[in-house]
């Protein structure tokens, strides 16, 4: 049995090791189209030391990450944040980001500086959706507008949504991205009493890695490499379609095209490739996934002067979008990851995000211009001039974040059941069920386990017909 799994991302070499976990007698490949796996999971030297330049941490309240890295023999890099403390920069100045879920303050009046006092009121003042349950899913800025006032979305609700997803809270699903908050509309009750259910938490919300969440790719691929797979990275799959019982991929440049066949294959790309690729074969699935819009976004590391760097407040800061600032958020990695603090006793690394949904032209700015607007808007942020700029790196991750758009969680429900209609084909990755390093390799796992069903009655059929 072969099984061609297309994308070398997470979701892709997850899906890959998942499949020959529990099939080990399958002929497993992983072709990726860029120059390297990892997807948005990546390292760069910036000032002679490899950091994060894409995700730098995880949902540590879900299992699926952390169980991971203990399974790839990791665990000993598993780490905290040495802090949690964040700020939102709104109203030209620092505030501490209250405590909140959902990024609804429990209680609103923590938020005074970051909210006025006419909307720390209406936050008071939660109102019921209207004369009944909530049935249908709207925005996120809708519901929460009506419910807990234009304050709490703009300054807190909107820059935690801009951090995930680079999305806008009047664009997002409420049912997709505060999936809590939609079922408590749905029997009628409001934010704060989806809050109040919520369990306790213990222990960190958030986990890393030392030496870098970027590993965790490269642990998987070495791991891959251990159980024979196959992972190749420069081989872009072209076309998919059906062949009698099997699967016909076209791999590589026009130019010189290599074909390869396998019973089963497991589509770990983003949406707009994933549509491309099914347009032949699962045409209903194609439609649905070519109407999901991504966004782009540009992480910008800097390494500068320990030597009169001021004092900086906690992990770093968020920056709602109706403050019209270049940066959407900024992490001070020295201060919030200990093994990154301990990199240099010289320098101190922190980075700059921009872009979110819609906004376009910023990133095709040249990397000087994206270096000196993040340094513009800390030093605007801090109220004083960085410290020397030692080094910098801008990494750009175009069509990254998949935007959950109102009506998404029937829609991805349509998805898998047009592609139920290719049997031996598979789903998987940020653009379904969550953009989060747990969600996504949940994700894999759903799919690895649908081939692994897949390959299961094939071969029964197979013994029955040989009988």
């Amino acid at each position: 049995m072969r099984v061609v799994v297309v994308g070398g991302g997470l979701a892709g070499l997850t899906a890959a090791r998942e499949i020959a976990h529990v099939n080990p007698q399958a002929t497993v490949a992983v072709l990726e189209g860029s120059g390297r796996v990892g997807g948005a999971l990546r390292r760069e030297e910036v000032a002679g030391h490899l950091v994060d330049v894409g995700a730098e941490s995880f949902l540590a309240v879900r299992p699926e990450a952390v169980d991971l890295v203990r399974s790839l023999g990791a665990h000993e890099l598993l780490t905290e944040p040495a802090t949690t403390a964040a700020n939102i920069w709104t109203r030209g100045a620092l505030h501490p980001l209250p405590r909140t879920v959902f990024g609804v303050p429990l209680d609103p009046r923590t938020a005074a500086g970051i909210l006025t006092p006419a909307e720390i009121e209406r936050a008071l003042g939660e109102r019921p959706w209207g004369s009944g349950p909530l049935t249908q899913d709207v925005s996120v800025g809708e519901y929460l507008r009506r419910t807990v006032g234009g304050g709490v979305v703009d300054r807190l609700v909107d820059p935690l949504l801009g951090g995930v997803y680079a999305g806008h809270a009047d664009l997002l699903s409420l049912e997709a991205t505060m999936p809590a908050v939609f079922a408590a509309a749905a029997r009628g009750e409001g934010p704060g009493a989806a809050a109040a259910a919520l369990p306790a938490r213990h222990g960190a919300v958030f986990a890393g890695l030392v030496g870098g969440v970027g590993q965790l790719p490269e642990l998987l691929a070495d791991d891959l490499t251990r159980r024979g797979v196959q992972v190749r990275s420069g081989s872009l799959v072209r076309s998919l379609e059906r062949l009698g019982q099997e699967w016909r991929l076209v791999v590589g440049p026009t130019t010189q095209p290599e074909v390869l066949t396998a019973d089963a294959v497991i589509l770990a790309v983003p949406a707009a490739p994933a549509s491309r690729l099914l347009a032949g074969c699962a045409p209903a699935a194609a439609r649905e996934l070519a109407t999901i819009e991504t966004a782009s976004v540009g992480v910008i590391t800097l390494a500068v002067d320990r030597a009169g760097l001021p004092d900086l407040p906690g992990s770093g800061f968020l920056v709602p979008a109706v403050d019209g600032q270049f940066i959407k958020a900024s992490t001070f990695s020295s201060a919030k990851w200990a093994w990154t603090g301990a990199l240099s006793q010289e320098v101190f690394l922190l980075r700059g995000s921009v872009g979110r949904a819609g906004e376009v032209a910023d990133l095709q700015r040249p990397d000087d211009e994206l270096v000196a607007g993040v340094i513009r808007d800390l030093e605007l942020a801090l109220g004083r001039p960085l410290p020397r700029v030692v080094d910098a790196h801008v990494q750009r991750w175009g069509g990254a974040l998949p935007q959950y758009a109102v009506g998404h969680v029937p829609r991805v429900a349509r998805i898998r059941a047009g592609v139920a209609q290719a049997p031996g084909v598979a789903v998987c990755g940020a653009s379904y069920d969550g953009v989060g390093i747990p969600a996504v390799i949940a994700s894999a796992r759903r799919a690895a386990a649908e081939i692994s069903d897949h390959l299961r009655r094939w071969a029964d059929h197979v013994e029955k017909d040989t009988r």
